[in-house]
Order: C-alpha cells, then structure tokens, then sequence
C-alpha cells in the first residue's frame, strides 16, 4: 500500500474510527469516558450520523443524561429516552426551523453545573435552521440555493449562513450556563470545526464582510433577498446595535466550550484502501483532498492518478476523497459524484486495459438525487454511444443522474447513517 500527498491536512494513518465503524461511535464512547463523572448531561445530537452518536453517548452515559434531542434525516434508531425530530435537506424546511429552536432551547435549559454533549455531523446546518431577527426561513433558502447553483463551496456557503442565523456560529453553545462538549463528524475538506455544520459551538473567525464579498464573488447581490442583502450591509458597517457579530475567539459566552473532531474523510479512505488490500489490490491511497470544480478536478484528478499508478503493480486500487462543487447553469439533475465520473468517462475510455471509477458521498446522497454517486468505466463512451448519449450534453445540461441512470450506473445505497465528504476509488486491472 502506498501513500501519496498531504498537503495542509498532513498525511499518515489518522487517529480514530476503525474502517468498520463509519459512524465514529466507537470514538463518541471514547471521548465521552471522562463525562462519567459529571451528574448530569444534556445531550443534543443533530446530523446526518445523529441516530448512532446518539446511540453512543446513550451506552456511556445511561442514567446520567437528563434529556436527549436526535435532529436527522429520520426518525429510526434513536435511543430511548430521546426526543427526535425530522429537518429537512439539503434546504432547511419549517421541520429545520422548529429543530432548531428545540436546540436552543435545550441549551437554555442546561444548568450551570450541567455538561451540554453536542454531537455534530455533516448536514446540520440544513437539518437545525434557526433564521437571524429580520431573516425568514425562505431567505436563508433561496440565498443557500443561489450560491449553491453559482458553485459556492461549503466555506463559502457557511461564511453567510452563520450571519444569517440565530444557531450557527457558536450561538448555539453562547446560550449554555454550563460546560459545553461537542464532538464532531467532518464533512468539510481541512475539517475545520468553524466550518461543520456552521460552527454552532465554535467561535467564528468571518464577518459580515466576509459574507458580503461571498454574495459578490458567488453572482453578486442581485437576485437575493433585500432582508439578507440588508442584514449583511448593516452588520458589516457594524453601526446597528440590534444587528450583532457572530461570537468570536476569546468571547467569554463560550469560555467553558470545547470541540473535537473525531471522524474525517481520512478515515474512510482508510476503511476503502484497508478492503481493497485484503481483495487483493496494490493500493494507491491519496491524502490530498480532491477539490474544485466536478468537471474540471475529475480530468485533471485522473490524468495524474493514471500517471502515478504506472508504476504500480496490477490490479492497482486507487482511493481517494474531497468534495468538488457543481455550477450549475443547465436544466438536468446530478450531483457533484455523477458529474465528476461523467467526465473522467472519455479519459477512461482512452486508457489501455480495463479501469473503472467510482465517485460516490459517503451519506449515501449526491445532489438532488436518490443516487450515492455514479461508476464509470472504460466502456462507458462505448456504450453511451450505443445508447444514443451524448456524454458533452448531459455534462452541459447538469443532467449526469438521467445519463447513468440510462445505462445502470449509478450508485444507490440510500442514506448511509454517516457523512465524512466524497470518496473516489479507481480500479485499473
């Protein structure tokens, strides 16, 4: 097994979940030992992994949870004892919003000699949504689908939600009396705690500015809400007192707050590359993220993954992970993974000797979609071809998910219960 990369997230084996725990659980019990000592805990776990960190926390901490709140994408596994409500994603509905309010109001009621666990994962900021004064839920919706539709990235994105928000931002954790531990599952490229789910316990490093230039940078102020365009220009000229900063480093409110990664895409670039070895692959595991745009980052992701695995014996796996974006300007339906194997398909199709790729989200959805993510290989041209599909359309149209859907490719898994980024594998024989 070989590594290659590191870049700014470092490189090696990553600490943590074994491969067969994609959830993290076995880290929430962890983690969540030195809470055996506190009389009470309140416990809000929200996310796509929300169910089984509830689950978790539930198997550490037994009688000493005082009150529990599952916010997810379903309703199934919560522990007893735990309130669980549905939000919606990946745009927040009024399920969001009454979620979010559950969550503030839960740590409202955590006593100053109560610990507050807040379990995070990645879908949170759509699923536990609570709009800024001024700012309604159709706002917050339709600004998170303008710059999701002109390729805003997830740090992009989160710089404006958390200025739009009552929750995200470290206000969630600026209401807590208590002591205030969150544990959290990335799905962020760099897994900068901020930037998970909007940050609700971290303190935030952006500004009103800071969102400002997204807005201008991601198809400019025109188009969204005068309420949200308002609300930033007030916070940025910093002369409204009833418009307030997001809590920053050093804020007092969340001297008592600390938060933890305990799962990332590394681990389950590990889980992949550790299966392939034992099926027999030479594996070729990639430690920098995979970023950029879809279509753009599959080419130039496969050119140089084919160069690199020249030298590798065969059958050669390569794995990978990150998170592209999708701009979208067509009228189809995809997601980020099935635009990204509908691109790399003509390089495929060029390689000597058989390859195919996968690129697939490890929650299970990608996009609007009910698909994981697509696989292509090096008969997809060929049979596309046959098929009457123009590969060059349906990339220029967005409409990945009807041209693998046509020719059996894609990927469903369903949701996944976990979500930790994209994970692309590459086989070559």
């Amino acid at each position: 097994m070989r590594d290659i990369g590191g870049g700014p997230e470092g490189g090696g084996d990553p600490e943590g979940s074994p491969p067969d725990d994609p959830e993290g659980s076995s880290r929430v019990r962890d983690v969540g030992r030195p809470f055996r000592g506190a009389d009470r805990v309140v416990v809000l776990a929200a996310g796509k992994a929300a169910p089984g960190m509830a689950r978790a926390a539930a198997q550490t901490l037994g009688s000493r949870i005082r009150a529990g709140l599952v916010i997810g994408v379903t309703h199934a596994d919560t522990p007893d004892g735990f309130e669980s409500i549905v939000g919606g994603h990946p745009l927040p509905t009024a399920d969001s919003e009454a979620a979010g309010r559950k969550a503030l109001a839960l740590a409202a009621s955590v006593g100053a000699d109560e610990t507050f666990l807040v379990l995070i994962s990645g879908g949170a900021s759509a699923l536990m949504a609570v709009p800024a004064d001024g700012i309604t839920l159709d706002d917050k919706r339709a600004t998170t689908q303008l710059l999701l539709r002109a390729g805003a990235d997830i740090h992009a994105l989160n710089t404006v939600r958390k200025h739009l928000s009552a929750i995200k931002g470290g206000w969630l954790a600026a209401g807590v009396r208590g002591a205030c531990r969150a544990l959290a599952i990335s799905d962020v490229v760099g897994d900068d705690p901020s930037i998970i789910a909007s940050g609700p316990t971290v303190p935030d490093g952006s500004s009103f500015q800071n969102a400002l230039d997204v807005l201008e940078r991601f198809g400019g102020e025109e188009g969204h809400s005068p309420a949200v365009v308002s609300r930033l220009r007030r916070g940025a000229s910093g002369t409204d007192r009833g418009v307030h900063e997001t809590p920053k480093p050093g804020d007092p409110r969340l001297s008592r707050t600390s938060t933890t990664v305990i799962g990332s895409r590394r681990d389950a670039v590990a889980g992949a590359a550790a299966a392939a070895a034992a099926l027999g692959y030479h594996v070729l595991r990639v430690d920098n993220a995979v970023v950029g745009e879809a279509r753009i980052a599959a080419i130039a992701h496969v050119r140089a993954m084919l160069a690199e695995a020249a030298a590798v014996s065969r059958p050669a796996c390569i794995v990978s992970s990150g998170e592209t974006t999708v701009h979208v300007t067509g009228g189809g339906k995809g997601g980020r993974n099935q635009e990204f194997a509908l691109s790399a398909a003509a390089l495929l199709g060029d390689h000597r000797g058989m390859s195919v790729l996968a690129s697939v989200g490890t929650d299970g959805i990608d996009g609007p979609t009910d698909a994981a993510g697509a696989v292509a290989d090096s008969t997809t041209s060929a049979r596309a071809a046959a098929a009457g599909l123009s590969p060059d359309q349906h990339l220029l149209d967005n409409d990945s998910c009807a041209f693998f859907r046509a020719l059996g490719d894609l990927v469903v898994t369903g949701p996944t219960g976990t979500n930790v980024g994209d994970l692309q594998v590459i086989l070559l024989a």
